[in-house]
């Protein structure tokens, strides 16, 4: 696998090695071995896998405290746009963002570590979306940042008027307004 570093340190994206021929492909889409020896050793717990149409926005979401989490994600039907906010207080790039275009056809993964607020976009008519986590997922530790939040400024690449949301990702706080961020000088992990 190549590992692709991004602007933010620890948030990464990963390109497979892909065997193709007349048949199709075939490729390892993780390898903890690996995994461990070019990103960082890590323990999966949780795979979980979503199905949306164009114009859901799923997010900003993250976990907060001892529940937080890391995610390795990757589109297996369609493209969505993804995109991982660090809101660790303290840090260099407080309030940044990465974004990459996942795809079925480019088989990239993006890496979203703890401390990190994450969301995606569905550019293409459907998108079916996995995730493994390393904590299990705790719906008291539930956090997040508005996707619409000005002072990120983030283009979802969708028009505002085409962006379905569920009714709690319509209501969440912007993120000057956020009190339950992380502490960029504590080891999340």
């Amino acid at each position: 696998m190549n590992v692709i570093k991004t602007a933010i340190e620890g948030v990464v994206i990963i390109e497979p090695r892909i065997f193709a021929d007349g048949r199709g492909y075939f490729y390892e889409s993780y390898n903890k071995k690996e995994f461990d020896e070019k990103v960082r050793p890590i323990n999966f717990v949780q795979d979980n896998q979503s199905k949306s149409s164009y114009g859901v926005l799923r997010g900003l979401h993250f976990q907060k405290g001892e529940h937080s989490q890391s995610k390795l994600v990757r589109v297996v039907k369609g493209s969505v746009l993804d995109v991982a906010v660090d809101i660790r207080k303290g840090s260099p790039t407080f309030g940044q963002y990465v974004s990459v275009e996942l795809t079925e056809e480019n088989n990239r993964q993006f890496f979203v570590p703890r401390g990190f607020a994450h969301g995606f976009s569905v550019l293409s008519e459907i998108a079916i979306f996995q995730y493994k986590c390393d904590n299990l997922y705790c719906p008291q530790s539930e956090g997040a940042i508005a996707w619409d939040d000005p002072a990120l400024n983030i283009d979802w690449r969708i028009p505002a008027d085409k962006v379905i949301l569920s009714p709690k990702d319509s209501n969440h706080p912007l993120l000057k307004d956020c009190d339950c961020l992380f502490d960029y000088n504590v080891n999340l992990y």
